[in-house]
């Protein structure tokens, strides 16, 4: 089995739990969930449904880019919402972030999120 390498960065939220940012093994990363977590205080970005989309892209980005990736790298996005007609929402910030080919992608409709976020997401990358 190829050698697992811890990702960290301190430019997005650190672990709060028994987790590491990533892991990559060989040329695949695994991206945990990242919640919209602003890294310098560690506390929701904001109670905006938007605002909080975007920390959550800015926190993956922060990520891959420590693991030596991109968000174009990412082939498959999970992607959980308190409330899934926000979805809209979603996909259009996600177009600021992608652009085709898009990586393979589920939502998933959740009770509560960690810390009342309203939007956690979650990928693998191929580097």
């Amino acid at each position: 089995m190829a050698e697992k390498i811890i990702i960290a960065t301190d430019k997005a939220p650190q672990a709060i739990g028994t987790y590491s940012q990533a892991v990559k093994v060989g040329s695949t990363v695994y991206l945990s969930g990242q919640i919209p977590l602003d890294p310098k205080t560690m506390t929701m970005v904001s109670d905006d449904f938007a605002e909080q989309v975007v920390q959550v892209f800015e926190n993956l980005t922060a990520v891959c880019e420590a693991a030596g990736g991109r968000m174009s790298d990412i082939v498959k996005l999970n992607i959980f919402l308190t409330d899934l007609s926000h979805f809209a929402t979603v996909n259009e910030i996600m177009s600021r972030y992608f652009q085709q080919p898009y990586p393979a992608r589920a939502a998933i409709g959740v009770k509560e999120l960690p810390k009342g976020s309203l939007v956690e997401m979650d990928g693998i990358m191929e580097i």
